[in-house]
């Protein structure tokens, strides 16, 4: 087999001259690159596009755990309320949150005055702002935004089933236990009698 492709090399280069043989080495390589490349934009937007999919699920995980997480800590907290009884609530939440990113700030100030013929003086000032994202290194050496606060996801209502769901003062003492805790607005928390089945 060897022989055969040594043969096939020594008739192509007798057959060619120098100068076709560096012209078609040099096509043959322009080729190779064409080919490769889309393959690897193709393999980067597959990554981009799983990298997506997995922080959107992570996300969601996310918010699941941290209504579970606020639920349990208030079926515990109203549980052990005189008049409360047993209860199960569900809290959904409007957003996974926010993070704010750190900006450097910096401010122009350009003022401007004119003296017309008449002696009186115009004054103008004109202000700019502008602000850039601050960036950390991490130690892969990839950098992304510096976050200075990040807030909780904001709560979209509250729904409590309670055994004292029928008693206005224990509605009335859930209703400002939560408002209290979250900062809902009361039209927004629904408190109901719980049955047994």
């Amino acid at each position: 087999m060897e022989k055969k492709w040594k043969q096939i090399l020594e008739q192509w280069k007798d057959n060619l001259s120098r100068k076709n043989q560096l012209l078609l080495i040099f096509l043959v390589g322009i080729l190779l690159l064409i080919v490769a490349f889309p393959v690897s934009k193709k393999d980067s937007k597959a990554e981009k596009t799983i990298q997506e999919t997995s922080s959107v699920r992570n996300v969601q995980t996310n918010l699941e755990n941290y209504e579970e997480y606020l639920e349990k800590r208030l079926t515990n907290a109203l549980e052990s309320v005189d008049g409360v009884g047993r209860t199960e609530i569900v809290i959904t939440l409007k957003s996974s949150g926010q993070k704010i990113v750190e900006k450097d700030h910096s401010i122009n100030n350009q003022s401007d005055s004119n003296t017309n013929e008449a002696g009186i003086t115009n004054s103008s000032e004109t202000k700019s702002s502008d602000g850039t994202s601050i960036y950390e290194r991490q130690s892969d050496g990839t950098e992304i935004p510096y976050v200075s606060k990040e807030l909780t996801p904001e709560i979209a209502g509250v729904l409590v089933v309670a055994d004292g769901g029928d008693n206005a003062v224990v509605v009335k003492n859930i209703t400002d236990a939560i408002r209290a805790l979250f900062g809902v607005e009361a039209h927004k928390i629904k408190i109901m009698k719980r049955t047994d089945t």
